[in-house]
């Protein structure tokens, strides 16, 4: 697959290339872009200079080069320092430039770097994703977007390498607020199928038989089908990181109450993940949430 027209003669300045933006620029090199990246610890991008990416030495270096810009960070601090702090992206971005947050962050700072880009003849999109590492490795994330029309039709392209279900929800900040949805139902979710998973085993089955029954009815889920077996196998290595999922409840618990909600089902597993963290499991996968529940 090449460069589609429209985006083709634009390079990407890709930063960020952890778990999951690591497997998107991937595939943005795949598809015949230029990449340029920049991470904070240059082994992480090192597979991707082996595969043609070009590396810079600052997100500026990155930005005065591409004229699409995508950022895919840990935290709502990153976002706000990368794009408004000294050097930021606002400030070095060619003009016309396309600047794309796929981090999940905060509605209210997605609105605000909006507001700023127009000002400064810049677009810009919120678009987190949802899907998790093997959506990434795998092209099938999908994608929530918050912008202008224009800004999602010229981002499209880039978009279809990365993922399969790309909607545009809105202006500025929607993306932000659907990613809050897809968090807040994942939340009492990850409780459920670990629940279930914990009950069977005490029951004395075998739990990959009931998972193989469970998970083609009303009960299946993306968290039953794809983290069920690795809590049965006991294998809770990150495929999204529970610091970063106790930071994403945390954004959801402020939208809510700025909204006038209670949000029970989710207060329950800030706690629960919460708990995790003191147990020094913040950079384990949120499959680990399996531990508490067994008693282990």
């Amino acid at each position: 697959m090449t460069a589609q027209t429209g985006t083709q003669n634009k390079a990407i300045g890709f930063i960020g290339t952890g778990i999951m933006g690591a497997s998107m620029a991937s595939h943005l090199l795949k598809g015949g872009y230029r990449v340029n990246v920049y991470n904070r610890t240059k082994a992480r991008a090192q597979a991707l200079l082996e595969q043609g990416a070009l590396w810079c030495d600052s997100p500026k270096e990155a930005a005065e080069q591409s004229g699409i810009i995508i950022t895919m960070l840990g935290y709502p601090s990153d976002v706000e320092h990368i794009y408004f702090g000294e050097n930021g992206l606002l400030q070095q971005a060619l003009p016309g430039s396309l600047l794309i947050d796929m981090t999940t962050s905060s509605p209210s700072l997605a609105k605000r770097i909006a507001r700023e880009a127009e000002a400064r003849g810049l677009s810009a999109l919120d678009a987190p994703v949802s899907g998790g590492d093997v959506g990434a490795r795998e092209a099938r994330l999908s994608i929530m977007a918050g912008g202008a029309p224009e800004a999602f039709d010229e981002a499209l392209p880039v978009f279809r390498l990365m993922g399969v279900n790309i909607v545009r929800q809105g202006e500025a900040g929607a993306g932000q607020f659907t990613k809050m949805c897809n968090q807040i139902a994942i939340a009492s979710n990850m409780i459920g199928v670990s629940e279930a998973l914990v009950y069977a085993k005490r029951a004395g089955l075998d739990q990959r038989l009931v998972l193989k029954s469970i998970e083609a009815g009303a009960a299946g889920s993306w968290s039953l089908s794809n983290l069920g077996p690795r809590m049965i196998g006991g294998d809770f290595a990150p495929g999204f990181y529970i610091k970063h999922f106790v930071k994403d409840i945390g954004i959801a618990v402020e939208s809510a109450e700025e909204l006038g909600l209670s949000l029970p089902g989710l207060a329950l597993a800030r706690s629960l993940y919460e708990r995790l963290i003191g147990l020094g499991e913040e950079n384990s996968g949120t499959q680990a949430l399996y531990k508490i529940i067994l008693g282990e």
